[in-house]
């Protein structure tokens, strides 16, 4: 497989810059998630790298080759799309090797790379069926395969799930994550779920704007956020933001408490009153009103039980706090 580095590249449409001045390593063999918002550059990136797009300036290399004005097909790269883009009139069988017929490979190797991506992706008792006899699940199986058995250096992947119900996405998601395991290859995964960041990546780059707000493991974001941006976008519930000043704190600008480091407790503590309470089963997530500070989520206990309207007592947990600055930045603690 390959490492992927973007070196000081910048991508402009016209006087619209999208891309500012962005660097960026993808290690060999990692699981990168490029996550944001729509409109944060995460795609325009990943079509940067593919080669769909060529950059405004900087250098893109693949596997130490500078590919920066390469075509796609001299990348060593295979894009998924969010688009099954399979052809119905084909089988699974034809749909997987396709390009490989295009290319002109031996029979037998093509044969034995057919057989391969679909072991990996359990499509053996399907080669013969059509797209339209398959699930949504089992076609964005085949749109995989058919990258698979091009061997590539790198898989691409744009919100390759965003067309599946949340139940075949939680199929799909783990089917991923074994697919990276079991072909041990470079991935670059573009979504606008923190969820499948959270539970695909092994490095997750957040983007805001164009830029990068901040690089590291699913837990290094979501127990450091560096900004207000990664607090508020990591995490499911967000993460409750209070100005300094409400909890008496004027020096700091923002406090970030996460809804399940608030406890209700009958000491000392938050005077709130439950304005929405979801029973979800596992978790109970109550939406509460803080006397003189504003609106918190809390995530309980499933078996706990409170009322809409019900009184009750917070308490943060001091050690679980992230602190702001003004700019959105993120405090660090000085130790004691």
């Amino acid at each position: 497989m390959a490492e992927v580095r973007l070196e000081n590249v910048t991508k402009a449409f016209g006087k619209l810059t999208v891309i500012p001045d962005l660097s960026l390593t993808v290690p060999d063999r990692s699981f990168t998630v490029l996550v944001g918002p729509s409109g944060c550059g995460k795609s325009t990136l990943l079509r940067l790298i593919a080669g769909l797009e060529r950059p405004t300036s900087g250098t893109i290399r693949i596997g130490g080759e500078d590919v920066t004005g390469e075509e796609p097909s001299k990348r060593g790269i295979s894009m998924v799309f969010q688009s099954y883009a399979l052809y119905p009139h084909m089988s699974v069988a034809r749909n997987i090797d396709f390009g490989l017929r295009i290319s002109k490979m031996p029979a037998e190797e093509r044969e034995k790379r057919l057989a391969e991506a679909a072991r990996i992706l359990s499509l053996e008792d399907f080669l013969d069926r059509k797209p339209s006899e398959l699930s949504g699940g089992q076609r964005q199986r085949v749109a995989i395969g058919r990258s698979i058995v091009r061997n590539p250096k790198v898989f691409l992947f744009d919100e390759p799930l965003s067309n599946l119900d949340a139940a075949l996405r939680t199929q799909m998601r783990v089917e991923l994550a074994e697919l990276h395991h079991s072909i041990d290859s470079t991935m670059i995964y573009v979504t606008h779920d923190q969820v499948e960041a959270m539970t695909l990546a092994d490095q997750i780059v957040v983007m805001n704007k164009g830029r990068i707000e901040q690089i590291g493991s699913p837990m290094d974001l979501y127990d450091t956020p560096a900004s207000l941006f990664v607090a508020g976008f990591i995490g499911s519930p967000r993460m409750n933001l209070v100005p300094g000043k409400s909890l008496g704190r004027p020096d700091i600008a923002t406090v970030g408490v996460r809804p399940e480091d608030l406890e209700v407790t009958e000491g000392e503590g938050w005077d709130a009153t439950a304005r929405v309470v979801e029973t979800l089963g596992s978790d109970t997530i109550a939406h509460v009103r803080v006397d003189g500070v504003g609106d918190l989520t809390v995530r309980l206990p499933g078996h706990m039980r409170l009322k809409d309207g019900e009184r009750l007592k917070l308490r943060a947990d001091p050690e679980r706090q992230h602190h702001f600055d003004e700019d959105g930045r993120r405090i660090e603690r000085v130790p004691a």
